[in-house]
């Protein structure tokens, strides 16, 4: 399974980067057409993108922080939430700046840039981080279970929910996605080689 989970984070890393290449090209541009026609205007999906923002992902990770703290004074798993949340809001930040893909153009768009989409990287990142802080706050191998599905589900929905506003083009949502998973995936690496070298003082 890990093997697998490894595997597939560079596969994710391959997508980010064959779509930062690509973006431009006819074929992204279809099928970033395609999707928008199927998903913009569809408001049941909309309201999820408030998950996503930045102000509620921070607002979270501190009480989450402040949980870990008080339950488990576990100091790498503090700051392996700082490494997916804070670090990774940096990272896409900064690609952002370096791609400069404009947004798609509809009334009211943002004045920022659109590759990758930072709703579907932070929200990845941050859902994806949460589980794994439950999984080590509880006992019960179904409710950590339940919880990654929730998390998965969720992080769908609101990159979904910037495709429906108009927002962002389906491979900005897509490349947020890769990132992410990319990055937290790394991140967990290096929790878990921290915590084994941590035992073996």
């Amino acid at each position: 399974m890990k093997k697998f989970r490894y595997g597939f984070a560079i596969f994710a890393f391959v997508v980010f980067c064959i779509l930062w290449i690509t973006y431009e090209t006819p074929a992204i541009k279809a099928f970033d057409q395609k999707v928008s026609d199927i998903l913009f205007g569809f408001d049941l999906i909309t309201p999820f993108h408030y998950l996503g923002e930045t102000k509620v992902i921070f607002g979270v990770s501190l009480i989450v922080l402040a949980i870990i703290w008080v339950r488990l004074r576990d100091y790498q798993l503090m700051f392996f939430v700082f490494l997916t949340i804070g670090v990774g809001f940096g990272l896409y930040q900064f690609l952002k700046r370096v791609v400069e893909r404009p947004r798609p153009e509809i009334v009211d768009q943002l004045s920022t840039f659109s590759f990758p989409s930072g709703h579907s990287t932070h929200g990845i990142l941050f859902l994806l981080t949460l589980a794994f802080v439950f999984s080590k706050l509880v006992k019960s191998k179904k409710a950590s279970q339940i919880a990654w599905v929730l998390a998965i589900i969720i992080f769908v929905f609101i990159g979904l929910s910037r495709i429906t506003e108009g927002r962002h083009f389906a491979s900005d949502v897509l490349a947020g996605w890769s990132l992410g998973y990319t990055w937290f995936t790394l991140c967990s690496w290096w929790y878990k080689i921290s915590i084994r070298d941590f035992n073996r003082i």
